[in-house]
């Protein structure tokens, strides 16, 4: 396959230098689909073609597992040159260990500018890039438009946080479910939170809360989150028990048309109709996505155009030599990402990539993230684990009127101060 001209120049020398020797770059995923495993397999062969003396070697470990071997993985002699990563705090502390190196000033401008900004700020740490994003993910409304129709509701017209809150209630006085939520597992109900946070805070909110500035979690833009999800949960928009409803129980049922909305990312298309009583839900003649409601009045300016999802992409090692980096630029050239997208194997985050992609849903998504002014990671991710774990009980307390706003952002203070 052909590389891009930028890559070809900053790379000719080594490539020159190095085509004799004999390099293996080790990779280390979490397990994918048989599908995105052939793709990556048909990128390491052309690499391969292009450089004699490289072996590009995949290794495939179940998803729990995965991140329980990586730590000793890296603490060790036997680590992956390249690994997959969710960024976040995960990828911070991996810096902070010196079990990554920064990779920016190895890669051409040309190549950066091909991804959002938000994609390179998930893989950045104190300014440096230490990994590069493969996909991105968003958490959007679904829209069964058959029931809202039904009940006199226009979604295109749902904006703002009480524009939906409206709707909830116009939606009930016609006797439809306003929302299906899976409230067991309880991370569904912290999309409602996160997203309310950013919204209310901006984009810097989040990392602002981190570093301990402007009260930290416990800052106001997290108690008017938590004020407005109650505005929410007042108006009683779950199915009836909603807290004992899984994850996977809540997505069939929105496919059998059991409510009007969804709040669930992207990755939802196709395992909401595999759910479903009919295994085939709603057409999509039925179905719609709607950005996740802005609020009139925020705290602070800038979360409007913000977005809540997950980037997931790559990181490099510590020891890894040059050519691994050269060949992950090489995996995530346009090209290769287009084919992705082609496949239908996930969202590509490269600019322009996304053009490839027939699924008219992926579409709308891509297009989101591509013109958001800042992604924020799953907070239950992008928090590390005990603080995410400490996210979603409170989202789940919040949605059962068993905690405070206060002392719910208080809570999430708490258990950052002792991760």
């Amino acid at each position: 396959m052909k590389r891009s001209l930028a890559l070809a120049a900053l790379f000719g020398a080594l490539s020159a230098t190095s085509a004799f020797a004999q390099t293996e770059i080790n990779i280390l995923r979490a397990a994918t689909s048989p599908e995105q495993e052939a793709y990556y397999e048909g990128i390491a062969k052309a690499y391969e073609a292009e450089h004699d003396g490289v072996t590009i070697t995949f290794e495939y470990v179940a998803n729990e597992a995965y991140k329980a071997k990586l730590p000793t993985l890296l603490q060790s002699d036997a680590r992956p040159d390249i690994f997959y990563s969710w960024g976040g705090q995960t990828l911070l502390e991996q810096a902070k260990a010196g079990f990554t190196q920064p990779i920016g000033e190895m890669l051409p401008q040309e190549f950066l500018q091909t991804i959002p900004e938000a994609g390179l700020n998930a893989y950045t740490v104190d300014g440096k890039l230490y990994g590069l994003p493969l996909y991105a993910t968003e958490v959007v409304v679904w829209v069964n438009t058959e029931l809202t129709k039904k009940a006199g509701v226009d979604h295109t017209a749902i904006k703002t946080w009480d524009d939906f809150l409206s709707a909830v209630k116009t939606l009930k006085e016609a006797g439809v479910t306003p929302i299906i939520a899976g409230g067991q597992d309880k991370w569904p109900l912290h999309f409602y939170w996160s997203y309310l946070a950013v919204r209310e805070g901006g984009p810097d909110v989040v990392t602002n809360a981190m570093a301990g500035e402007s009260g930290g979690f416990e800052n106001e833009a997290f108690v008017e989150a938590g004020k407005d999800f109650q505005e929410l949960i007042e108006l009683e928009p779950f199915q009836a028990g909603f807290m004992g409803t899984t994850y996977e129980t809540a997505s069939g049922m929105f496919a059998d048309g059991a409510g009007a909305f969804h709040v669930m990312g992207d990755w939802d298309y196709l395992p909401m109709r595999e759910r479903s009583t009919s295994g085939e839900g709603l057409p999509d003649s039925q179905l719609a996505i709607m950005t996740f409601p802005v609020v009139s009045d925020p705290v602070s300016e800038g979360g409007d155009q913000a977005t809540l999802g997950g980037i997931n992409g790559w990181a490099v090692s510590s020891s890894a030599e040059p050519e691994a980096v050269d060949f992950l630029a090489f995996m995530l050239s346009e090209e290769h990402q287009k084919e992705a997208a082609r496949q239908q194997l996930f969202i590509p985050i490269v600019k322009g990539a996304g053009e490839a992609l027939e699924n008219p849903f992926f579409r709308e998504v891509s297009q989101h993230i591509e013109a958001s002014s800042y992604h924020q990671i799953f907070l239950d991710q992008f928090l590390g684990a005990s603080v995410g774990a400490t996210v979603n009980d409170i989202s789940a307390d919040l949605a059962q009127g068993a905690v405070s706003p206060e002392d719910a952002a208080a809570q999430v203070q708490e258990a950052w101060d002792f991760r």
